[in-house]
């Protein structure tokens, strides 16, 4: 079984869903410290005037408290309005602008829930079927170090693989996790484009764009872009 773990981002770019397509089971890591001014709360989508920012306010937002003690504001009027009016005239936004508006006002605020929320819907849109657990529910030796707690987490799903994002490489070690009886893979995303509403292609936008831009065929064929090593 192959497991993968990254705290929660809103609506991240595409190479975050293809970790999520490279896992059988994926756990969002949320009792782990926010992460403030990072990717959590925002990202970058495309209108007319260019790359544009979007921002979901996280009241109280600290690097001193853990996601999972913290939710989104439920301000997020200005939010929908900035989406509508980017991509009104994309091919694909009658499918998917009330995917994002449900994400977006989903009555559970907190980060981990309208984060795993999002995802739920985007692959059940692309008739994928996909499991997320939340860290923060889960019973397993939270207080050891980094490894531990993921090697804790992959014992407890019985996981003999364990993939993490590239970036990954200067942090752990094949060897670790292999003398645990887990295999640590590495994804690494291939060229990724397609044909966007403006201007020249941008890359590493939102996943909103790639939803909005793309056929449902066209997204499945994206997101099998990437190989593990």
């Amino acid at each position: 079984m192959k497991l993968a773990v990254m705290q929660p981002y809103l609506f991240p770019y595409i190479g975050y869903f293809q970790l999520i397509c490279a896992s059988d089971l994926f756990l969002i890591y949320d009792d782990v410290a926010y992460i403030k001014q990072g990717y959590i709360n925002r990202n970058n989508i495309l209108s007319a005037s260019g790359v544009t920012r979007f921002t979901v306010p996280v009241p109280g937002g600290s690097s001193n408290k853990l996601i999972s003690d913290l939710a989104f504001s439920d301000n997020v009027v200005k939010v929908i309005r900035t989406v509508e009016q980017s991509y009104s005239k994309a091919p694909y936004f009658d499918d998917v602008f009330p995917i994002i508006r449900g994400v977006m006002e989903f009555e559970d605020r907190s980060i981990a829930s309208v984060c795993k929320k999002s995802y739920e819907e985007i692959f059940s849109y692309l008739g994928l079927d996909k499991e997320f657990r939340k860290t923060s529910d889960l019973e397993y030796e939270r207080t050891s170090q980094p490894v531990g707690r993921l090697l804790s987490l992959c014992h407890k799903f019985g996981a003999d693989c364990y993939i993490n994002a590239s970036g990954g490489r200067k942090l752990y070690s094949k060897r670790e996790f292999a003398n645990k009886g887990v295999d640590l893979k590495f994804i690494d995303s291939m060229a990724v484009e397609y044909t966007q509403c403006h201007h020249g292609f941008i890359p590493n936008l939102s996943m909103i764009d790639v939803l909005m831009s793309c056929s449902k065929e066209e997204v499945l064929e994206l997101l099998g872009r990437y190989s593990l090593s």
